[in-house]
């Protein structure tokens, strides 16, 4: 899952204001900034299987670091309590930690039986919601929570603006093309370009500084 990350990101805006975008999706998509990362270190591994799932070509076979269910909750902790350390506000770093926990319930929801219980990989879990096409653009696709970002936030420059339209008409292309794109061709490519999503936290940074926080809305 691509899309169904940042709508939890962008929701949780509702839930904590004065959180920025950035923070949280860094929280959302944190497995999946490491997940490369690890790729690129030889920690974790996949392969390219074209017709794996209707949705992606590539076999996650062994990712428990990042991917196991003990792993997400290890990760949700050490989010969650890090922010409550340098900020003191329990309420953010208790939306903090469940964003970074979200990323694999979306991924038990969308992935076949390969996310493992913890780093044996005796035990995997997955609904397997990307073996239908169809189904899974639609569920993912209709998750994209604009509308509680947009009534929490107001513009505050013209980049406020524009830039927040163009960062959710790139994720759209973003996830378009992997979806409808050729298979790619290394998992090394694979990798580098896994990298690139830090540019999108930088820019989701950058767009919520130049919104504000609409007067209606109670902290």
């Amino acid at each position: 899952m691509f899309i169904g990350h940042f709508a939890v990101a962008l929701g949780s805006k509702k839930i904590a204001p004065t959180l920025s975008l950035g923070t949280l999706v860094l929280s959302a998509q944190l497995v999946d900034l490491l997940w490369p990362l690890f790729l690129l270190l030889d920690i974790e591994h996949a392969r390219i299987d074209p017709g794996n799932t209707a949705m992606t070509p590539l076999d996650f076979y062994d990712y428990p670091f990042t991917h196991s269910l003990i792993g997400a909750m290890g990760w949700s902790l050490v989010m969650g309590i890090g922010y409550f350390v340098f900020r003191r506000e329990l309420r953010n770093a208790l939306v903090v930690g469940f964003c970074v926990f979200s990323h694999w319930v979306l991924d038990f929801i969308t992935h076949r039986p390969d996310l493992p219980l913890g780093f044996d990989g005796m035990v995997f879990f997955g609904l397997g919601l990307w073996n239908s096409f169809a189904v899974s653009l639609i569920v993912e696709l209709g998750l994209f929570m604009l509308w509680f970002y947009l009534k929490t936030t107001g513009t505050k420059t013209n980049f406020g603006f524009y830039g927040f339209w163009f960062f959710i008409a790139l994720l759209i292309g973003i996830h378009l093309a992997n979806v409808f794109g050729p298979p790619p061709p290394s998992i090394e490519m694979v990798a580098i370009a896994g990298n690139s999503l830090w540019l999108l936290v930088l820019m989701a940074y950058w767009v919520d500084k130049n919104r504000m926080l609409r007067k209606s809305v109670r902290l």
